[in-house]
Parts: structure tokens; C-alpha cells; sequence
């Protein structure tokens, strides 16, 4: 018998029949003796229609009634799937994050779990009872509603998971798990077994939408096993082995396996949303990029790689990404000051994309950036700027050749599925 706390995302509580799905699902759990919590997101599309009606009202909410209205969402289907497990048979209760007691900090829209009060969940969990919890929500010391940020749910469930020191948190999505890379790009993409909290954080962080970034590092602050799978596979029957383990979706942990023999490279991430700004001939000399990123920050731009080249004859030039939804607001406010920082003219480009490689297995592998390098010049596709990390290569590219640089470096690296591999359903 094990502990586990299930998280379900809004597509799979997106239809009541789904929602009858999920209860399905851990009753055949529930069933073969296992102590269960469930975590459930707001039904697809509620949390947007919400956000959407809260605008119609006012262009600036009041953040207090926004998180008290926002997180309603959650509530509907918390009730929904109770009833649903309690018409086939099984005892559940719904909880929200105020009756769990999850305590949080007073910051609406994007607030912090600070503790929680795990005394409910162990009373009803030793009485039997499938508690479900309201994910993205908790309450603050004066009582009132905060907000976790979009995506919250994934991090209530490995909260919840840490609290009652879980034997394992499973995350339910649409997709049966983590690939090498998207298998919308390349259908050679492989479902990976079991990756680091290093590597998905830098995934995460890339792009990859899975699992929520916050929810990764807590995971791997609190040592959370943490399995991504798809609530639409019927072939999870909520069995373990004498080793409490499973073959299915990707388990997410401190090591990459027993295996003598790691991938040097776990996955290629990439982001489209890229964007690239350039301030000529300014001063080289001490402070000039504070001087122009300063005001990017106050604008709360967030930058991602810089280059600074060589001085010529006392100048220079300074590069830098950012989102492509705050190109022209930085290109904006960068024409406004080049007179003061000295520069000779802001140049941009909003159709490049980052490509990235992901591996603890850099670490003790050289060579790794040189290949990369080489099959893109194969390729015939010019590097316009790099980042690296302990676990991590990046490069900007020209949107053009994003698809072709994934394609070709997924090949190079090893990462192909071979033939009579499993492949995501319908591609």
C-alpha cells in the first residue's frame, strides 16, 4: 500500500464524462489499497472565461476579489468529482485549499505556500476516504484567498505530496509523459523513462510546458518523486512492483537511473516567442550595461542571453534576448535612452528561436557545444548567439530553421526513436 497524491490538469476535468473518467481511474487506485489524494485544476477554459468576466467589470481588478472569484474554478470540479466517486461506490471528500489549511503568503495572483496543516488529509485518509484538494489556491494568515499563478495545481499536488511525505506524486495530463523533444517537430521524439529535477527545471525553464517550473523545484527541494502521465492511457492499473515501481510515464527524480550507461543529452528544448535587440557603438567602458538594461528591468522586461563583443577603438556592441511579446515596448524604451547611454542605434529581430540541449551528462562529457556547433554548420544554419550552463547549450537561430536544427541535432545526439518504439497516438 502506498501514499500518492494524483494531480489532474483541466483537460483532463475538462467533460463530466472526463470527470467520470478521472473517478474511474482512482477508484481502480483506491481499489487495489492505496491512500489517496487528488488534486484537480479547474475545468478547461473556466479559469480564462473567469479572467475574461473579471475584465469586462474593470481593466484593473481589485487583486483581493480576482483571487476570491478566480479560484472558484477549482471548487466546481473538486464537488464534481466527489459526487462522481461517491456514485460509484467510493467515499471521497472535497477540500478546498482554505480547509486544508495550505497556508500561504499575502501575495494575490502569484502567492507562496508557506505550510500546511496535514492533520485533516491524515484523519480522513486513515478513515479510508479519497480526499480531493482544490489545487492553485490557499489562504493567507487573515483568512483571504490567494492565488498560486497559472499552472498552481501542479504545485499544490507536490505541496501536498511533501507535506504527507507521499510515495510518489503523479501528474495527469494530456500527453502519456516527457520526450526527447516536442513529437509535433520530430516524430522520432522518445518518451524518456526518467529524467533528473536538474534536467526538467532547465526544460522548464526552456520552454516546455509539462509540468510548472515552481512545481519542479519544489520537487526537488523536498526529494518528490514526481510522474508525469496521460489521464486519457487506459493501461495504468495502480499496480507497483516488489520495488515500487511502474513502466509507465516518466518518473522525475534525483538520479537518471542504475544504468552504467547515461545519454550524454536527455532532450532538446526550443522557445519561438524569441526576440533580439542590438544597441551599436556604445561606450565599453564599467556600467554600460546596467545602463541599458536598468531601464528594461523597470519596465519588467525580463531578459534572457547577452552578448557583449570585443571593444573597437573604445566601442562596442550589446545584444540581448527577450520575449517576443516585449519586443517593441524594449525596442521603445531602448530608442528613448541610446542618446544617453552613447549608442549609435538600436537594431532588432523578432523571427529567431532558442534551441537548446539538456543533459546532466555534459558534465563529465566534453565536446558537447563543438558538436552541436558542427551539425548546424552541416546544416547550414548560422548561430547568432550562445548560452551555456553545468547542463545546458543554447543557441538563437533564425526562426526558419528551427524545425531543421531540432530534426538534425535530435539525430546527431542519438535521441531517434527506433524502429517498433512506442510514438505519441496520432503522429
Amino acid at each position: 500500500m502506498a501514499l500518492i497524491v494524483q494531480k489532474y490538469g483541466g483537460t483532463s476535468m475538462g467533460t463530466t464524462d472526463r470527470i467520470k473518467n478521472v473517478a474511474r481511474r482512482v477508484k481502480h487506485w483506491h481499489e487495489n489499497g492505496h491512500k489517496i489524494v487528488v488534486v484537480v485544476s479547474a475545468m478547461s477554459g473556466e479559469t480564462n472565461r473567469l479572467i475574461a468576466l473579471a475584465h469586462e467589470i474593470s481593466a484593473s481588478p481589485d487583486l483581493r476579489e480576482y483571487d476570491q472569484m478566480v479560484s472558484t474554478g477549482e471548487q466546481v470540479s473538486i464537488a464534481l468529482l466527489a459526487m462522481a466517486l461517491k456514485e460509484i461506490g467510493v467515499d471521497a471528500k472535497s477540500m478546498t485549499g482554505g480547509q486544508v489549511a495550505i497556508r500561504t503568503d499575502d501575495s494575490h495572483t502569484k502567492a507562496r505556500i508557506q505550510h500546511i496543516d496535514d492533520s485533516q488529509l491524515r484523519q480522513a485518509l486513515d478513515a479510508g476516504v479519497v480526499v480531493i484538494v482544490a489545487g492553485f489556491q490557499g489562504v493567507d494568515d487573515n483568512g483571504d484567498i490567494n492565488t498560486l499563478g497559472r499552472g498552481g495545481s501542479d504545485t499544490t499536488g507536490v505541496a501536498l505530496a511533501a507535506a504527507l511525505n507521499a510515495d510518489e506524486c503523479q501528474i495527469y495530463t494530456d500527453v502519456d509523459g516527457v520526450y526527447t523533444t516536442d513529437p509535433r517537430v520530430t516524430p522520432k521524439a522518445k518518451k524518456l523513462d526518467r529524467i533528473t529535477f536538474e534536467e526538467m527545471l532547465e526544460m522548464a525553464s526552456l520552454g516546455s510546458k509539462v509540468l510548472q517550473i515552481r512545481s519542479v523545484e519544489f520537487a526537488g527541494k523536498y526529494q518528490v518523486p514526481l510522474r508525469v502521465l496521460s489521464s486519457f492511457d487506459e493501461n495504468v492499473d495502480g499496480k507497483f512492483d516488489d520495488n515500487f515501481k511502474q513502466n509507465v510515464g516518466t518518473l522525475i527524480t534525483t538520479d537518471n537511473g542504475d544504468s552504467m550507461e547515461q545519454p550524454i543529452i536527455s532532450s532538446i528544448a526550443f522557445t519561438r516567442d524569441e526576440a533580439k535587440i542590438t544597441i551599436r557603438d556604445v561606450p565599453d567602458r564599467p556600467g554600460i550595461a546596467s545602463a541599458i538594461l536598468t531601464p528594461i528591468s523597470d519596465a519588467n522586461i525580463e531578459v534572457d542571453m547577452i552578448i557583449q563583443n570585443l571593444s573597437t577603438e573604445g566601442l562596442t556592441d550589446f545584444t540581448f534576448t527577450v520575449n517576443r511579446g516585449d519586443y517593441q515596448k524594449a525596442l521603445d524604451i531602448l530608442n528613448e535612452h541610446v542618446n544617453e547611454i552613447g549608442g549609435s542605434k538600436v537594431i532588432g529581430q523578432d523571427k529567431v528561436v532558442k534551441v537548446s540541449l539538456v543533459g546532466v551528462g555534459m558534465r563529465s562529457h566534453a565536446g558537447v557545444a563543438s558538436k552541436m556547433f558542427q551539425v548546424l554548420a552541416e546544416n547550414h544554419i548560422n548561430i547568432e548567439m550562445v548560452s551555456t550552463s553545468e547542463i545546458k547549450v543554447s543557441v538563437i537561430v533564425q526562426e526558419q530553421y528551427l524545425e531543421k536544427a531540432v530534426k538534425a541535432l535530435h539525430t546527431a545526439f542519438g535521441l531517434d526513436r527506433k524502429d517498433g518504439e512506442s510514438k505519441v497516438a496520432g503522429l
